[in-house]
């Protein structure tokens, strides 16, 4: 196995982790099924076995002592027989002492229960929220998309609860590489963790502050999924293409992970011929609500239209060898530290090169193999990044494994190797952008219209 083919296994986006995960999940135990003691440490010892079997180091992200310590108080808890869903809150504590957004305690498939839930007369929380890196929760739309009114309301208490208190108690289960990345990450799963946290009441009492002073309403649970359960199964939704005033483009990338990966690139293919035609000169690409996927999409999709130089999307690495990936020189838990060989090569010469000037907008969700995108554009000048201070690791874990726990059901996500972005450089730790600009999270348009006005002035 050469350390490419290593690294292009990454390419799994973790935010479709629980929609890619279904065809290897067993059917979920029905929530209110009481599992055993035994059972419950069963799945306990599943999860550890499984972690020390796929991961090189956890160390990368997660403090010893601190995972130690909750993997004990888990011991201790699974004491006593609980449902399903008590299972999932008590081992979702070791989210956050992960810190590594691909490596995680999932929901699995979480959507034929979602349905089913919604199919026998249940809802859900009746907006779909922004949670900031202080725990403050604000309305950011209807459930479903829907404008609302009340859009930047911050949320006081929900049915008598500070929301604060309840953002805080979800955050302590929510996965992801630092706190304001679990905040960004709570932001679109908000409607679930609630539900699988606190049930879902058929009505919700809040309590808000608006710009127009205080406020309280009562809503019924919503009878819909969210917008962001959807929007990713529509190709026009995730990828579009549009020419700005002064020979600006802007295209949006929702996505490197789609079945279909030709209409990508014949998407890609109609939208550098048409920077072609009106002779752009400056293109923005928008990866901000990107969780990742297969690092060939914007090799081929974005990259043999841009590169100038000879390439690669990564340099050092550590890995573990598991079950499928032994060969005649590393064995089944070998850990093995390499250098990445292989280089992609540009084409200058394509008559679609675009050799304008690049943007790469970052954002709160750009995860994965998005990142490793970032690092390439970054590292060999091919663009300069544009957002707010960085979420997330530049130094990514990959080659993620799904797993089932053997009675709960509950998903398991382990990386088997972690990645150095192409300099090699550890300093920053996180993503940063070169040109640091405000990112509204109510309004994905503001932060294209704030660059694209600096450009035009600029020319």
């Amino acid at each position: 196995m050469t350390p490419f083919s290593v690294v292009r296994a990454a390419s799994l986006s973790i935010l479709l982790a629980a929609q890619l995960c279904a065809s290897a999940a067993a059917a979920p135990a029905s929530p209110d099924v009481q599992l055993t003691v035994a059972q419950l440490q069963e799945d306990l010892a599943f999860l550890k076995k499984s972690i020390a079997l796929t991961h090189p180091d956890v160390s990368y992200s997660a403090d010893a002592a601190a995972l130690e310590r909750t993997l004990a108080s888990i011991k201790k808890k699974f004491g006593r027989p609980m449902t399903r869903d008590q299972a999932w809150r008590v081992l979702a504590t070791l989210n956050p002492v992960f810190s590594d957004a691909h490596l995680q305690v999932s929901m699995g498939d979480f959507e034929p229960e979602a349905k089913a839930h919604l199919q026998n007369g249940g809802g859900f929380f009746p907006y779909e929220v922004h949670v900031d890196a202080a725990g403050d929760v604000y309305i950011r739309a209807e459930m479903g998309g829907g404008e609302t009114p009340l859009a930047r309301s911050r949320i006081d208490t929900i049915n008598g609860a500070p929301a604060r208190v309840v953002a805080r108690e979800l955050l302590a289960l929510t996965f992801g590489d630092t706190p304001a990345l679990r905040a960004n990450l709570l932001s679109g799963r908000w409607w679930r963790f609630y539900w699988k946290a606190f049930g879902t009441p058929a009505w919700f009492d809040l309590s808000l502050s608006t710009p127009r002073g205080k406020q309280k309403i009562s809503m019924p649970a919503a009878p819909s999924l969210p917008q962001s359960a959807t929007a990713l199964n529509d190709f026009d939704k995730v990828f579009r293409f549009e020419m700005l005033s002064g020979k600006v483009a802007l295209l949006t990338v929702g996505s490197f992970l789609w079945p279909d990966k030709k209409l990508f690139y014949a998407m890609t293919e109609k939208a550098f011929t048409a920077m072609r035609e009106t002779q752009a000169d400056t293109l923005i690409i928008d990866v901000r609500t990107n969780g990742g996927g297969d690092d060939d999409m914007w090799k081929e999709g974005i990259l043999r239209y841009t590169a100038d130089r000879p390439y690669r999307h990564g340099s050092g690495y550590i890995k573990k060898v598991i079950e499928g990936r032994q060969n005649a020189t590393e064995k089944v838990g070998d850990i093995v530290k390499g250098e990445i060989q292989t280089w992609e090569q540009p084409k200058p010469a394509d008559p679609l090169h675009f050799g304008g000037k690049i943007y790469v907008l970052a954002g709160r969700t750009t995860y994965s193999s998005s990142i490793l995108f970032l690092n390439t554009m970054q590292d060999f000048k091919f663009a300069s990044l544009v957002g707010e201070a960085g979420s997330s690791r530049a130094r990514q874990s990959g080659g993620i494994q799904h797993m089932v726990l053997p009675n709960s059901k509950w998903g398991l996500i382990v990386p088997r190797f972690v990645l150095e972005r192409p300099s090699g450089l550890r300093d920053p730790e996180l993503v940063r952008t070169d040109l640091v600009m405000k990112d509204d999270p109510f309004d994905e348009r503001a932060l294209i219209n704030a660059l694209h006005a600096r450009i035009v002035k600029g020319q």
